[in-house]
């Protein structure tokens, strides 16, 4: 469905049952909604998920506006979204990019969070570079173990607009994530692959947090919901299954 917000109109898709809890689920960089595919398929007994496209990104038009290309922005569309589906509270699930858009959500919003899974995480300077070497490592491992290779699902960085997506991405340095942390009270699980440069910050989020955890996957690097949506979803429901 699309759904109008200020000056854009954003991609959403809902599945699973309206009687079960909402799942919000936030892309990574360069990523459709459609990176979640595979989940969606995994958590449809268990969640109604809400995945979706931030403006300028995947399907969503891009903002007439480039100054709104920012967290507090993006805030404000989510809980249009929440409110045009009659949600007051979700569960978010997010990935690297997403991670630092979730994380500034939930200090702006945290009345409206029940718990968070912040995939990759890190709210530090990213290094591309060691990400892609650390997730072929990772890859190379899985295969070793016979672990089969995933393909990621049709249509997971095809955007209408790359010019937009890319000045979408440019709101992670207009808001000091830094500052907010003490914010999330919510429950956190942490999850990050230990071939992930991204770790490092990883572990230096989870000790900044009060109620959070830290699941360190084995033999995965960055993009592990791409790489490996089942441990990814196995650990998300073990991590539910908890609270």
């Amino acid at each position: 469905m699309k759904i109008k917000v200020n000056q854009a109109s954003l991609e959403v898709e809902v599945s699973g049952d309206g009687n079960k809890p909402a799942l919000l689920l936030w892309n990574g960089a360069g990523c459709s909604l459609r990176m979640w595919d595979e989940v969606i398929l995994l958590l449809k007994n268990n969640f109604r998920t809400i995945a979706f496209d931030v403006r300028g990104v995947g399907q969503s038009s891009p903002s007439e506006d480039s100054t709104l290309y920012n967290f507090e922005q993006y805030a404000e569309d989510v809980n249009l979204i929440l409110n045009e589906l009659e949600e007051k509270q979700v569960h978010i699930w997010s990935m690297a990019w997403g991670t630092r858009a979730a994380i500034a959500y939930c200090s702006l919003f945290p009345e409206r969070v029940i718990s968070a899974v912040l995939s990759d995480a890190s709210i530090d300077a990213a290094d591309t570079e060691a990400q892609k070497a650390g997730a072929r490592e990772a890859v190379t491992k899985q295969l070793a173990l016979g672990i089969s290779k995933f393909n990621k699902p049709e249509g997971w960085n095809v955007h209408q607009d790359n010019t937009s997506m890319v000045s979408a991405m440019t709101a992670i340095s207009k808001f000091d994530l830094s500052k907010v942390l003490e914010k999330l009270t919510m429950p956190v699980m942490v999850m990050t692959g230990n071939h992930d440069p991204n770790l490092t910050s990883s572990k230096k989020l989870v000790e900044r947090l009060s109620n959070a955890k830290l699941v360190e996957l084995k033999n995965v690097g960055h993009g592990s919901i791409l790489q490996r949506p089942d441990l990814t979803t196995k650990e998300f429901l073990e991590f539910h299954k908890s609270l």
